[in-house]
């Protein structure tokens, strides 16, 4: 069983976080170091902890984090103009927290890339 993170307490709201989307399956919060005027996170409420992880099962959590995206960055307001979202898998892209989430980042021009 993977370990619990700082993630599923956010999820639980045990710790304070900026929530801007919650549902059953998902659930998007402002990222506490942002790379961009407009910097969330977008996570399954269930724990996998990278892409490799990943089974048939989670597909409907992951469709949700993609339609979640759509909905956050209209009520952002940068669905017009652009946004990107990312996804890492372990650390030699990056990952740092070990359930999977998406960065959607936006809010000016963002380059040819963004995170480390």
């Amino acid at each position: 069983m993977a370990e619990e993170t700082i993630f599923s307490k956010i999820i639980r709201r045990e710790i304070p976080s900026d929530i801007v989307y919650q549902d059953d399956l998902v659930t998007a919060f402002r990222d506490i170091s942002p790379q961009a005027p407009i910097h969330i996170l977008i996570v399954p409420n269930v724990l996998i902890p990278t892409v490799n992880d990943v089974k048939t099962e989670h597909e409907v959590a992951l469709g949700r984090m993609m339609t979640a995206a759509a909905k956050i960055a209209e009520q952002e307001g940068i669905a017009e103009d652009g946004y990107r979202l990312i996804m890492n898998c372990n650390r030699h892209a990056g990952q740092e927290v070990y359930h999977i989430h998406m960065h959607l980042v936006g809010g000016r021009h963002l380059g040819p890339l963004l995170l480390k």
